[in-house]
């Protein structure tokens, strides 16, 4: 018997063709997209989950005096950890992470520079399980000067050879020797925590580290079993108390998060600079409805069209009740058909999907797979998940296609019946909503982030060049920005403590006005070249620039009109202009000299913070910047290149331009913007494969009609509206429905943006428009078709 329905139900693919491409085209588009989607939320899901115990990051919340608004933070500060542990016997364990990028270090003669290299507590490996392969994780980290180093760090370093024991120095600061202790295996791809090698903080361990205020670090712990972090969270004020002044423990809140939870739940923490390929749980989840809106319209598709087609199914339901097939046989064959159909659909989906991960994985910068062979669940779930989709595709039209009445289909009395009509016609409107509110959605958020990247930010980044510096390479800037200034294709050099775009440090300052009293706030800071302003063409409100002169190192500030604004709020009458030369910064030393035009130095995902600026070149800069003259850019970069390479021949010379850091800025927005685009273009493909369908069994249904209208004299353009009014009603109907949904959805997403678009009733029309055309084009080709053809033919049988 189920042989029986496969066969007929492969005859009635075949029979029907064009329909039967429809569907297997749209639910093979529609399985492939949330296939893709759904193996890009596992990935992001299994971030961290080799880690078998209760482990949590403290986190702060920074609420500085000055500060525009509290921050939340994902630094802590060196005592805690050990405090914590001690104060409170729910936390089992803990360990402490400071991070170090582009960490030099030499074996012999071979000297490499890592990617990423972490200071840690000698408890690391008993709190996080990262595979030890050589060494014994109890003891590798217990002394001074310890090394681990991953197994490709040590293919790196020893080729072949056996690096236990071995030893290897670090050149920065201060120089220090590690002894290999154990080898660990390469940190899987889904792990937050990305690093080359771990050493022992007791090898770097300095008396100022235990003081309280300074957040330059990450903390974790281990939980016992069963630890309600609401009622512990609840404690840290009163540990705040204990440990720090009363005025500083107000500054700071403390909560923590579960480790497996850090990497999709902490995009409203700043500073956190080891959460790698952080990404924001909102655009996962909306990533998976969007795929299964879909996968749904696909599935109307098929729903359409088989009810769309009931009366050519009429006659041989009819025959087969008349000689004893019950409803249930039926409706088995009719799900038998669709779910033929969504095998074969998958099928192709799998092949779609094959195609697609690697367009997926460059613009994710993710690995993604489908372990179709080496994981045997996935092809269960697959096989389940798309048997299911057949079901609930077919099941209105097994139904329906079965409670045909045999004496009525006989007799040729068959009625599609205005209720089936009605239906598919809300189908088609859901199909369309859905398909018209992503694109709106979807021109909102191009329109948005095109915004964020034209907007003025108040300072100039184009051909500016940014080159990182370490401790042994700051020392030399001053020379490096002598030799770089002499050549014609540079237009200015200058210094800086880090890159604008990113989430800068925060400082405590004092101020005084006049006869009043000292203040004590806090505010970001910037340390700068005196030619920063110049060079990023930063413009001044008061005051003056920073001066070249040895005597105002350190002792010059310019703070922008924020900080100025909440300076004076004490001082209502007082003008920005009144408070240059006013007592400001980190001594008694420290004056103002010049205020700065609010600039962007954050994303415009954040408003324009209180922040300073000040000239102090003993304490270093992270980073170079070289504004390059246009036109020239290779010979620029070429030349260098090599003054760097004359300069510190055993570093390799690494930039990169402004322009690409604030790509990287906006890297996760411009994912979702993509992602959802591409979705929003699936939405609309598969829906429009199913009006093509419908017009298709339309005009195939109204022939005669056509041939009648023609011999009477209508024309083809009347014949063409005839057949498309209908559908265009129907998507104009889906519009207006739309709109107030997308304007809801997109108002609430927009505030997210410190700055932002507004939403104008243009663009709502623009794709309403839009929506109308593509129907028109889609269904337009067999309405022509119709309209155009002979009636002679098609009254030939009257």
């Amino acid at each position: 018997m189920i042989k029986n329905y496969f066969k007929t139900a492969w005859r009635n693919l075949w029979k029907n063709k064009v329909s039967s491409v429809i569907n297997i085209i749209g639910l093979a588009i529609g399985m492939a997209a949330c296939i893709v989607i759904i193996l890009f939320v596992s990935y992001e899901k299994s971030f961290d989950n080799f880690h078998t115990k209760n482990i949590y990051r403290l986190n702060e919340v920074q609420k500085f005096p000055g500060m525009v608004a509290s921050q939340k933070v994902a630094l802590s500060m060196y005592p805690m950890g050990p405090a914590l542990k001690n104060e409170f016997p729910e936390i089992k364990n803990f360990t402490r992470v400071k991070w170090n990028a582009k960490y030099q270090v030499t074996n012999g003669d071979k000297r490499i520079f890592l990617p990423q290299v972490f200071a840690v507590d000698s408890t690391f490996l008993k709190i996080f399980d990262f595979q030890l392969i050589k060494g014994n994780k109890e003891t590798a980290l217990e002394k001074p000067n310890s090394v681990l180093i991953t197994q490709q760090t040590a293919e790196k370093l020893f080729g072949t050879e056996d690096p236990m024991g071995k030893v290897i120095t670090h050149y920065g600061g201060d120089t220090v020797k590690f002894a290999v202790t154990g080898v660990l295996a390469n940190v899987p791809q889904n792990s937050q925590l990305q690093f080359d090698a771990v050493y022992s903080f007791s090898s770097i361990y300095k008396p100022w580290m235990n003081n309280w205020g300074g957040n330059w670090l990450n903390t974790y712990f281990e939980l016992a079993p069963g630890t309600k972090t609401a009622a512990l969270e609840k404690q840290f004020p009163n540990f705040l108390k204990k440990y720090m002044s009363k005025e500083g423990a107000t500054f700071y809140e403390l909560f923590v998060l579960p480790l497996k939870a850090v990497h999709a739940n902490s995009a409203d923490i700043g500073l956190d600079y080891i959460n790698f390929q952080k990404f924001d749980k909102n655009s996962t989840n909306l990533f998976g409805i969007i795929a299964f809106i879909v996968l749904i319209i696909a599935c109307i598709n098929f729903m359409n069209l088989s009810t769309a087609r009931s009366s050519e199914r009429a006659k041989e339901v009819g025959i087969r009740k008349s000689i004893g097939a019950g409803r249930f046989q039926l409706a088995m064959q009719f799900l038998g058909e669709t779910i033929l159909l969504s095998l074969l659909a998958l099928l192709l989906s799998i092949a779609l999907v094959e195609l697609t991960l690697p367009f997926v994985n460059n613009l994710s910068q993710r690995h993604i797979t489908l372990p179709l062979f080496s994981n045997p669940l996935i092809i269960l779930v697959m096989l389940g998940g798309t048997t299911l989709v057949g079901i609930l595709s077919g099941i209105y039209p097994a139904v329906f296609l079965s409670s045909f009445q045999p004496v009525k289909v006989l007799k040729g009395s068959v009625e599609s019946g205005k209720n089936k009509g009605r239906l598919r016609n809300i189908l088609v409107v859901g199909q369309f909503t859905s398909a018209v509110f992503l694109m709106i959605a979807t021109v909102f958020v191009l329109k948005q982030l095109d915004f964020m990247q034209k907007k003025d930010p108040g300072f100039n980044r184009e051909q500016i060049v940014t080159i990182p510096l370490d401790n042994i390479t700051s020392r030399k800037f001053d020379v490096l920005k002598q030799q770089l200034s002499g050549n014609t294709l540079i237009a200015g050099v200058t210094g800086a403590q880090d890159n604008l775009g990113s989430h800068l440090d925060q400082s405590g300052v004092e101020f005084k006005y006049g006869g009043g009293p000292l203040r004590k706030l806090a505010s970001t800071r910037l340390i700068v070249d005196p030619d920063y302003l110049s060079l990023y063409k930063i413009k001044l409100v008061a005051g003056k620039n920073f001066s070249n002169e040895k005597g105002a190192n350190g002792r010059e500030y310019i703070i922008n009109e924020a900080l100025a604004k909440e300076l004076l709020k004490d001082y209502p009458k007082a003008t920005t202009e009144s408070l240059v030369g006013k007592h400001f910064g980190f001594d008694s030393a420290g004056v103002i000299t010049g205020i700065a035009k609010n600039f962007n130095f954050n994303s415009l995902h954040y408003k324009v913070e209180t922040m300073f600026m000040f000239n102090q070149k003993d304490w270093g800069y992270s980073n170079a910047s070289v504004k390059i003259k246009p036109g020239k850019s290779a010979e620029a970069i070429n030349f260098i290149k090599a003054t760097w390479k004359s300069m510190f021949p055993d570093y390799p010379f690494e930039y990169q331009f402004l322009d690409e850091h604030f790509e990287e800025v906006y890297r996760a927005d411009n994912q979702v913007s993509k992602i959802v685009s591409i979705l929003a273009g699936l939405a609309i493909v598969i829906s429009c494969l199913g009006l093509f369908g419908l017009a298709s069994f339309s005009a195939e249904k109204r022939v005669k009609e056509i041939g009648v209208r023609k011999v009477l004299g209508a024309s083809v353009q009347s014949v063409v509206l005839l057949l498309s009014g209908h559908f265009i009603k129907l998507v104009f109907i889906s519009n207006l429905i739309a709109w107030p949904l997308a304007w809801y959805v997109m108002n609430r997403w927009l505030q997210d943006f410190a700055y932002r678009i507004d939403i104008t009733w243009g663009t709502f029309a623009f794709v309403a428009l839009l929506s109308v055309l593509i129907a028109l084009l889609t269904i337009s080709f067999q309405s022509v078709k119709a309209a155009i053809a002979n009636p002679v033919k098609s009254l030939r049988s009257e």
